[in-house]
């Protein structure tokens, strides 16, 4: 266990020297190809996004486009794993059939789909600058429904566990039908609670560590590798996300992330009590999620909105609360929900 630990650990340190020596270069080159952020002007639905555009102005141009760094340093971490193996220092290497390839394969998949985005984006192209909603829809349907499958007909994944309230409880062939509108719900509630300072980082951060401690306790030590090193570039990444920010995450490395997630919660119901500690990891996730989809869905029927601006923290931002206030008691809160999904997560094990 201990010699684990210490392999998780040296990977991760490693990750966070590399990364945070590049950005002030990789920043440089970003600023010098141009790849800044551009204020969408249109909402998801098509309408004026005026407000969003008000508030954010003062944003534009800053440079995005974070997960080349990202991209690039899973690639060493994986080539440095595999040299290891070869000397025989480790056993297996980052890319490993049995714990990995499903979490970087759909990493991967979701990543190229929201890189057409970023890149429309930054060009400025479309109304809505990027893809719009209905392109990136098919998109998440597509990927999603393939998980779904994945889970069900090649794993023969039919159950959620829900110990210890109800145990293991049987879908049969509603469990595609869940994981597939949990998997559009998971990858699109990250993309939404963004645009503030330090707030999608902090948030991120501690969803991975709780998923981390999960995979680590039911002794998925390479997943548990991999999941360390998104947090050790995302943590290098705050660095230069604090207000006023130098760099953004961008668009395809968030849904690439929550894709990670997506695909580490259903690994993980296979063997271990996660469905309600992942529960209280996304709540502010959820509360942003929700409060936009009732704004999508009352402009639709009601022909007006319900809220002036959403999700949830930009109608706080509408109401005069300042970035940094709504930034730190949401960090506040999410710290909280992390340690009490973690001892959730222990308390199977007492």
């Amino acid at each position: 266990m201990l010699g684990k630990l210490t392999l998780i650990l040296s990977f991760t340190l490693a990750t966070f020297i590399i990364t945070i020596a590049l950005y002030p270069l990789y920043i440089k080159l970003l600023k010098k190809w141009k790849a800044g952020k551009t204020i969408r002007n249109n909402t998801a639905t098509w309408e004026k996004s005026e407000i969003f555009a008000k508030l954010h102005e003062h944003k534009a141009w800053t440079p995005t486009m974070w997960w080349w760094l990202f991209i690039l340093m899973m690639l060493i971490m994986i080539g440095i794993s595999f040299i290891l193996q070869k000397c025989g220092i480790i056993n297996y290497s980052l890319w490993n059939r049995e714990e990995t390839y499903i979490i970087l394969f759909w990493f991967f998949s979701m990543w190229l789909i929201w890189l057409i985005d970023d890149i429309l984006n930054i060009r400025n192209v479309w109304k809505v600058k990027g893809l719009n909603m209905r392109t990136k829809m098919f998109g998440l349907i597509l990927f999603s429904a393939w998980i779904s499958y994945w889970f069900y007909h090649v794993l023969w994944i039919d159950y959620i566990n829900l110990s210890p309230l109800f145990w293991i409880v049987h879908l049969w062939w509603w469990f595609p039908i869940l994981t597939f509108i949990a998997t559009i719900f998971i990858v699109n509630a990250v993309n939404i609670t963004d645009w503030l300072d330090w707030l999608a980082g902090w948030l991120n951060i501690f969803v991975l560590l709780t998923f981390a401690v999960a995979l680590f306790i039911s002794q998925r030590y390479l997943a548990t590798t991999v999941l360390w090193i998104c947090v050790a570039t995302l943590v290098a990444f705050m660095f230069f996300n604090i207000n006023p920010a130098k760099i953004f995450m961008g668009d395809s490395w968030a849904f690439a992330l929550w894709w990670i997630i997506a695909a580490t919660s259903y690994l993980l119901n296979m063997s271990i009590w996660i469905f309600i500690p992942a529960f209280i990891v996304f709540i502010i996730f959820s509360i942003d999620l929700c409060t936009s989809g009732l704004q999508m869905f009352w402009k639709k029927v009601f022909h007006h909105k319900l809220f002036p601006i959403a999700p949830f923290h930009h109608y706080l931002e509408y109401r005069w609360v300042k970035e940094y206030t709504i930034v730190m008691y949401m960090r506040l809160i999410q710290t909280i929900l992390t340690v009490v999904a973690i001892i959730t997560l222990f308390r199977q094990y007492m």
